[in-house]
């Protein structure tokens, strides 16, 4: 697995690029960078960047659902960026579990992605 992580201080939207299968300790790194950055900014806008991804660890799976729920109101935007229609369907199987808007962007689509974040 293996996760990327683009962050500027100042802006309230994180870039995550994901690969591989989604493991527990992905997520021992992630969620403390998440939840300081929503306690410097309230509200965050999320580009998430799938490529080659083949989903989450059983743990994983679950550290998922508990971040999903204790951070539901938390991330303001959610702009999905994949190359598979499955991954099309994953950003559609997000929406319950967030008060995000979610969308869909195909990989080509990217700077369109950061476009609707940054609006």
């Amino acid at each position: 697995m293996s996760v990327l992580w683009q962050e500027d201080q100042q802006s309230k939207v994180v870039e995550v690029s994901v690969s591989g299968k989604l493991t527990k300790e992905d997520y021992e790194q992630f969620v403390p960078v998440i939840e300081r950055r929503i306690a410097e900014h309230g509200k965050l806008r999320l580009l998430v960047r799938m490529h080659d991804f083949h989903g989450w660890e059983a743990a994983a799976l679950w550290d998922d659902v508990r971040f999903d729920a204790r951070h539901f109101n938390d991330i303001e935007r959610l702009a999905i960026v994949g190359e598979k229609a499955w991954e099309h369907g994953m950003a559609i199987f997000c929406k319950p579990f967030t008060a995000a808007q979610v969308r869909y962007f195909e990989r080509e689509q990217e700077s369109e992605a950061r476009a609707w974040l940054n609006s």
